[in-house]
C-alpha cells in the first residue's frame, strides 16, 4: 500500500487485532471488563473531502463531516460510545444525523442505542433490523446475542441499494447477499473516492464469515466482484477491520480468498474429512501474509470447510 501514514495505520490494526475479541458481546455489561474499555484509545484519519477513518475496538468507522452535519458508519461497543461521540465532537460541531449500520453484529452496532438518544437517524438493511430485532446465536463461537431494545433498532431499512446526497457528497448504499452476512452492505464516496465495506473486507488477515447469518466465502467474492468497476487504483478503502486499504488490497484479499475456495473445495470434492483438510496444511503459503488475526488458520478452513461441505458457495 503506497498511501503516506501506512506504518502507523498498520501499527493501529496490530494493536486492535491484540485487543479485538470479535463478536462476543452484544451489550455492555457481557463478558469485557470496563477497563478492557477505558483503555482503548479512539483515533481518526482524515482521508478526503471530509472523509475520515476512525479506529478503537471493534468495526472501523466511517464518517462524512460537512455543513450538513454527521454521517456515520457503524458505531464499535456500546462502552465506547462516550469516547467515539468526543471524538466525533472534536471534528464537528454538527450532530449525527445518519447512522448506517453496515452489518448486524455487536462490533458495530453496539453504540446504536446511544446514538439513537441523540435523535439520529439509523439505517441499515432490512436482514439487519431482522436480526437485532430477533436475537442471534453465532454458531462459531457458540454465542447468544440478545434482542436488541427498540431504540437501539435501523427505523429506515432497505432492499437492495439506496443514494445519500449529503455534505455535497454522493453517497451510494449497496447490498450485497450472503456475504460476510446476510445483510451486508458497502458504501460509497463517489466525490472523495473512499469505499467503506463493513466485513466484506478485512484487510491483512482472515476473515470471519458468519455461516449463522447466511455468510459464504463464494457471496463475498461476488461482492468485490460486483464493486471493483466503481473504483480505481486512487479509492482509499476503509475495511471492517486492519488498516486503510486501496485497490490493490482488495485484489490480493479477493485472490487470496478465491485460493481458499478453490483448495477446500477440491478437498471436499476428494471426501475428504476437515481433520484431513487441515493436516494438509493447504493454506501455509498464505499464513504469513494473512495469518496474523484472530483466526488460525485451522479456525478458518473449519469455517470455510463448513459453509462449502453445506452448500458449495
Amino acid at each position: 500500500m503506497n498511501h503516506s501514514g501506512i506504518n502507523y495505520f498498520t501499527l493501529i490494526s496490530i494493536v486492535g487485532l491484540l485487543l479485538l475479541p470479535l463478536y462476543t458481546l452484544a451489550k455492555e455489561g457481557a463478558s469485557h471488563s470496563k477497563s478492557d474499555y477505558n483503555n482503548v484509545e479512539i483515533k481518526s484519519f482524515h482521508l478526503n473531502n471530509g472523509i475520515y477513518m476512525v479506529t478503537g475496538k471493534g468495526g472501523n468507522i466511517g464518517l462524512c463531516i460537512g455543513q450538513d452535519g454527521v454521517f456515520m458508519i457503524d458505531d464499535q461497543f456500546a462502552p465506547l460510545s462516550d469516547k467515539i461521540t468526543n471524538v466525533i465532537k472534536a471534528l464537528s460541531k454538527k450532530p449525527v444525523r445518519f447512522l448506517i449500520n453496515t452489518h448486524w453484529h455487536a462490533d458495530h452496532t453496539g453504540g446504536n442505542e446511544k446514538f439513537s438518544n441523540f435523535d439520529t437517524l439509523i439505517v441499515a438493511h432490512d436482514n439487519v433490523r431482522e436480526r437485532l430485532k430477533s436475537g442471534q446465536f453465532i454458531k462459531a463461537f457458540n454465542k447468544h446475542i440478545p434482542p436488541y431494545p427498540d431504540n437501539a433498532l435501523p427505523v429506515v431499512t432497505f432492499d437492495q441499494s439506496m443514494t445519500f446526497h449529503y455534505n455535497n457528497e454522493k453517497i451510494k448504499v449497496i447490498h450485497f447477499p450472503n456475504a460476510h452476512t446476510d445483510g451486508d452492505c458497502m458504501i460509497l464516496f463517489r466525490n472523495a473516492n473512499v469505499l467503506h465495506t463493513g466485513d466484506i473486507f478485512f484487510n491483512g488477515i482472515y476473515p470471519f464469515i458468519d455461516e449463522s447469518s447466511n455468510g459464504s466465502i463464494g457471496g463475498i467474492i461476488a461482492a468485490i466482484d460486483h464493486i471493483i468497476p466503481f473504483i480505481n487504483k486512487s479509492t482509499k478503502i476503509i475495511p471492517g477491520h486492519g488498516p486503510l486499504g486501496d485497490f490493490a488490497d482488495l485484489i490480493s484479499y479477493q485472490k487470496m480468498l478465491k485460493t481458499v475456495q478453490v483448495r477446500i473445495r477440491l478437498g471436499i470434492k476428494n471426501g475428504q474429512s476437515l481433520k484431513q483438510i487441515i493436516s494438509q496444511k493447504p493454506l501455509s503459503d498464505l499464513n504469513e501474509k494473512w495469518g496474523g488475526g484472530f483466526l488460525s488458520e485451522e479456525r478458518f478452513i473449519g469455517i470455510v470447510y463448513s459453509l462449502m461441505k453445506v452448500n458449495d458457495r
